[in-house]
């Protein structure tokens, strides 16, 4: 019973001090405000924008990136406040994540996040109807939505039998091609009727003249156009991170590098390292705003090149350890784990070429696992576990492998990853 006290008095000195330092918070000056705030972890990040009363005023600040990165961390569902005070920017790009996977428009998609945006209430959605491209709003409604009559044209028999579902106004008839997104749906274009007209008749006779297949290349050229404004490469140019560089044959580039402005990619993706690493201790030596948007940009690549539609926390996370991986690998290769010659090394070489010198380093440890694999596949479960970590698409270190022994994968993160395989490999050879 004494430590239930001792533990309930605990937490309620715990909750007090939290709420004295949001309240002392809620009289800072606006921008030390939104200094504290975003260096708090997500949830807590939320909990304080939300119940600060310049909550509106905070969300501005944030780019496009970081608040849709805010709500992917805590989670749509909890992140309904947020979503109904985001500035229509910030929606816009998360409707640019969300809905496409590669160049195909994700319909499910689109209406689960349409769902958010409708429990922020009508005025949200008015105040966003005026930013959206009429072609977007056509793309989004096409593929479930059939339309009839118009404007000054006599109903064809085909359409006086027809069982619609819906009309407005007697002039145009609706029918649901999916029952799941009929509420939706109809909520919708029961507010662009209601307080838009003259938006209501243009979509109506665009929903019947226009084809989906040409609009969804149109939206999909747009929407590559306003990522391209925040720093996201198109599919075809963000592959290119992955070109091999021969590590035998690598030349240092001459000269100080070209560097990104630190306003190219406003978004901060964390630099995140776990454990010590030579990157760490680099990135602390030598962390700047241009070295910051640079690695933002080489994120931005891995995230277009390495995903068929938005990545989730968890595959994001793994992105962000890839790339601190192959930069790492590539960093104690050039330098010999030399932290003035690392630092050196980040003032000439291109992030984006020494996660192509990282990821390099690693292949030839899957072109023998590949060979391995073909020529014999009586191994050990462990071994075989191993092998086929090597065989992924990017290339997974088994855990079997570290102190642990976990029977799991994770990424690449430095030369000893390498040279453990490279044992290992050649240990086969000779048991074979």
């Amino acid at each position: 019973m004494c430590a239930k006290n001792v533990n309930k008095e605990g937490n309620s000195t715990k909750n007090s001090a939290n709420g004295a330092l949001k309240g002392e918070m809620a009289y800072l000056p606006l921008a030390q405000k939104i200094f504290a705030i975003k260096d708090l972890p997500p949830s807590e990040k939320m909990d304080r924008i939300i119940s600060d009363p310049e909550a509106e005023k905070i969300i501005k600040t944030f780019s496009p990136q970081e608040m849709y990165w805010l709500i992917k961390e805590v989670g749509e569902n909890d992140s309904l406040e947020i979503i109904k005070l985001s500035t229509h920017e910030q929606t816009i790009f998360s409707l640019d994540m969300e809905c496409w996977k590669k160049d195909e428009f994700v319909t499910e998609k689109f209406y689960e996040w349409l769902g958010y945006l409708l429990e922020g209430g009508e005025k949200k959605i008015i105040e966003l109807l005026t930013c959206l491209d009429m072609e977007f709003l056509t793309l989004c409604l096409l593929k479930t939505i059939t339309v009839g009559g118009g404007i000054g044209e006599f109903a064809t028999k085909e359409e006086v039998d027809f069982n619609w579902d819906h009309t407005f106004d007697n002039c145009y008839f609706i029918s649901y091609r999916n029952a799941n997104y009929a509420p939706l749906l109809g909520r919708l274009i029961d507010i662009i009727f209601r307080n838009n007209h003259p938006l209501y008749l243009a979509l109506m006779e665009s929903l019947r003249h226009e084809i989906a297949s040409e609009m969804e290349e149109l939206n999909y050229q747009l929407r590559s156009g306003r990522l391209g404004d925040l720093g996201f490469p198109a599919y075809e140019d963000a592959v290119s991170i992955y070109a091999y560089l021969d590590p035998s044959t690598y030349t240092r580039t001459e000269g100080v590098k070209h560097k990104l402005g630190a306003d190219t990619n406003p978004a901060k993706f964390p630099i995140y390292v776990s454990g010590d690493s030579l990157l760490k201790e680099v990135l602390l030596k030598v962390g700047s705003e241009e070295l910051s948007a640079e690695f933002n940009n080489l994120v931005n690549n891995a995230i277009v090149a390495e995903t068929t539609a938005a990545p989730d926390m968890e595959h994001f996370q793994t992105i962000l350890e890839r790339v601190h991986g192959y930069l790492n690998i590539a960093l104690e290769f050039l330098s010999g784990n030399n932290s003035d010659e690392a630092c050196a090394i980040f003032e000439t070489e291109p992030l984006k070429k020494l996660f192509q010198l990282g990821r390099s380093l690693i292949l030839p440890l899957r072109k023998t696992a590949g060979k391995l694999l073909m020529e014999d596949n009586n191994f050990s479960y462990a071994a075989n576990r191993a092998l086929l970590g090597l065989k992924a698409n990017h290339p997974k270190f088994y855990r079997g492998m570290d102190a642990d022994m976990a029977d799991g994968y994770r990424e690449f993160g430095s030369i000893d990853d390498i040279r453990k395989y490279e044992v290992f490999l050649n240990e086969l050879k000779v048991l074979r």
